[in-house]
């Protein structure tokens, strides 16, 4: 990796919408091009459901803030989200029915490609620069490139020793230096998932280092971390953090006693928090899946 000169870097970043102004306004306009934004949760709190959803809004035309271009998404674990993918299309050609109408599919401009090793992702990296030279030639003008998940990738193939933490380490700084090339020359927009492992440490973290404006991360009532460590945090730009926890409602003051007898119940709350991010503070906004897609929850409603 050679050091960036802040001089030469774009003056304006262009933004890919969430297909939601709650969140695009959260998020300071989207999804910022020319870098790389990470997506951190435990399973099941929708780090892959916002992944699929960008796939859909890059395809929006500018004024809509899309990127009017296609995606690619890498996946590496099983299965497939077809189904998913499917409410989606569905979803997104009712709210915009001139622009997806019957006659244009939206996975069309969709390409997914499987990586089961880190090694694969490089090499496919590798692949894309010579295909993004002539995106005509080859039908790839891509403005969008989802990653799902990073760490699935590093999970089976390095043991805990140090050779294998400094070949993990040497990867780590190759994917994201290509990454990074890629979104600096072609105002690309890089989106990582990442997953989380159980904090037991006192600390703040790895060797008591603090990443980031939380002092720690909470989902599901326990205290977490973003795997594969203080080397990848250094390899993103900027690192959302998707919580989930249990919410019970109906009773002011905690959990009911015995003798509570009026409506109690009990959903899912989950937030979306920025642990660092060059252009934004720390903040959280709460957000809710539905069939339709991933959206915001106003606070003032």
């Amino acid at each position: 990796m050679r050091p960036e000169n802040l001089l030469h870097r774009p003056t304006h970043t262009q933004y890919c919408t969430l297909g939601c102004p709650i969140l695009d306004d959260f998020l300071g306009g989207g999804i910022p091009c020319n870098s790389i934004t990470e997506l951190v949760a435990e399973s099941g709190c929708g780090k892959t459901q916002l992944s699929l959803q960008l796939l859909f809004t890059a395809q929006l035309p500018l004024h809509l803030n899309g990127l009017s271009a296609s995606s690619l998404y890498l996946y590496s674990e099983y299965p497939f989200p077809n189904r998913r993918l499917d409410q989606l299309v569905e979803s997104f050609r009712s709210s915009h029915p001139i622009l997806f109408a019957s006659s244009r599919d939206p996975r069309d401009y969709i390409f997914t490609r499987n990586c089961q090793t880190a090694q694969d992702l490089l090499d496919v990296l590798l692949l894309l620069e010579s295909r993004l030279e002539k995106p005509k030639e080859t039908r790839l003008d891509i403005k969008l490139i989802v990653i799902d998940s990073i760490a699935a990738l590093f999970r089976s193939d390095f043991d805990n020793n140090p050779t294998d933490l400094k070949r993990r380490s040497s990867l780590f700084f190759k994917i994201s230096s290509i990454l990074k090339s890629h979104a600096r020359r072609r105002g690309i927009a890089i989106v990582v998932t990442n997953q989380v492992v159980d904090s037991f440490e006192d600390n703040h973290g790895s060797s008591g280092v603090r990443v980031g404006n939380l002092e720690s991360l909470y989902t599901s009532g326990r205290r977490v971390l973003p795997a594969l460590g203080l080397s990848w945090a250094n390899c993103v730009n900027s690192r959302l953090f998707l919580s989930r926890h249990e919410v019970i409602e109906g009773v002011e003051n905690g959990l009911p006693d015995s003798d509570y007898s009026g409506y109690v119940s009990r959903r899912k709350r989950r937030e979306l928090h920025v642990v660092f991010a060059p252009h934004l503070p720390h903040s959280s906004c709460e957000f809710v899946i539905r069939r339709e897609g991933v959206f915001g929850v106003d606070e003032c409603l």
